[in-house]
């Protein structure tokens, strides 16, 4: 070897390498999208890093034969995930929030909420029913959903339909819907066929961040992506589920929206067929803070999400507005909507 060569050979091992930071998501379109938005911010934020993406299957994206409330499993489409983060194959996980149980395993944490995309459901129906609505739709018209609560919540104002479980990522869903004579219509969530980009088609709607809870500098790094406001409605909402141990085998929804400081919070239980409800609606004071420095607190998680840099009273109020309202709820009896609508789940 000359002695070009060996100058050459130095100066390259002497070029400080660029540090690469894995990032975990599902093989899904979907999830592939959603992640590649985290990451592109990322970019952005850190020029001088790398990021890799590592995409794998999860228990939910193989079972597809069975509804998501007869699987009897929390972590569906995370565990695999969280395994490689356990492991250190990757240093993140991007999930869609409502995809991660409230109590997450320990060592977990939630280390940043994105901005919420649009939370609402959205009908797609089959080209034979363009033009009509869920309430137009002919008798005994079946509708696919993979979600307990939309079912109850819809054969409650459209006693005229029949609701089934769909299974299956955006594509499959949509093509089941296109291909097969089974179903006049679905009910998807409106943020993923934004974002992948089936708008005329027609958390859910918000994306959070997994990492090691004791991995200080991830935390740093993927701390500056929450959104403050959709941070404290998230706090809020699932504080609200764990106290009412709301999962994929209840009918529970929640819905947060904040307006001049006070955060506003509806929660309601269903029966499975809709018959029997509850619902109700309280406020808290919560000013939308902005992002601050205060350090690492001894534990530092509120219901799973860890936000060093934003004001913790405001996070507290968020949590306890949950909890209030998931009470509020007890008192009047949503226990009992619950427990029946668990049981006859399933035996089923």
């Amino acid at each position: 070897m000359s002695s070009n060569d060996n100058t050459t050979a130095a100066a390259e091992e002497n070029i400080p390498k660029m540090r690469v930071i894995r990032v975990g998501t599902r093989k899904s379109q979907l999830a592939r999208i959603q992640t590649d938005s985290v990451v592109a911010t990322l970019k952005a934020l850190y020029p001088g890093l790398q990021f890799d993406i590592i995409a794998m299957s999860t228990t939910g994206d193989k079972i597809l034969d069975t509804a998501l409330s007869k699987i009897g499993e929390k972590s569906l489409f995370t565990k695999e995930l969280e395994y490689a983060l356990e492991k250190n194959e990757v240093d993140l996980v991007v999930h869609s929030l409502k995809d991660l149980p409230t109590v997450l395993p320990p060592g977990f944490t939630i280390g940043a909420i994105c901005k919420r995309e649009n939370p609402c459901d959205a009908v797609v129906f089959h080209p034979r029913f363009v033009g009509k609505t869920l309430e137009t739709l002919p008798e005994k018209s079946v509708v696919g959903t993979s979600s307990l609560r939309r079912a109850a919540q819809l054969q409650r104002k459209f006693p005229h339909l029949e609701f089934k479980s769909i299974r299956g990522n955006l594509n499959t869903r949509l093509r089941k819907l296109d291909e097969q004579q089974e179903f006049s219509a679905i009910i998807l969530a409106a943020a993923g066929l934004k974002r992948m980009g089936w708008q005329n088609r027609v958390g859910q709607g918000a994306l959070g961040v997994e990492v090691r809870a004791k991995d200080q500098d991830i935390l740093d790094l993927v701390g500056i992506l929450h959104d403050p406001e959709t941070l404290l409605c998230c706090i809020a909402e699932r504080a609200f589920l764990r106290h009412l141990e709301g999962g994929c085998s209840v009918p529970v929804a929640v819905h947060t929206a904040m307006k001049d400081g006070q955060l506003y919070l509806t929660g309601g239980v269903w029966s499975l067929d809709g018959s029997d409800s509850m619902q109700e609606t309280m406020q808290a004071s919560i000013g939308v803070p902005a992002q601050h420095e205060d350090g690492p607190e001894d534990d530092p998680q509120l219901v799973g999400i860890t936000a060093q840099n934003i004001p913790r009273v405001a996070q507290l109020a968020a949590e306890n507005l949950g909890i209030s309202l998931a009470n509020l709820l007890l008192n009047k009896g949503a226990k009992n909507i619950l427990d029946v609508a668990r049981q006859l789940n399933d035996a089923h």
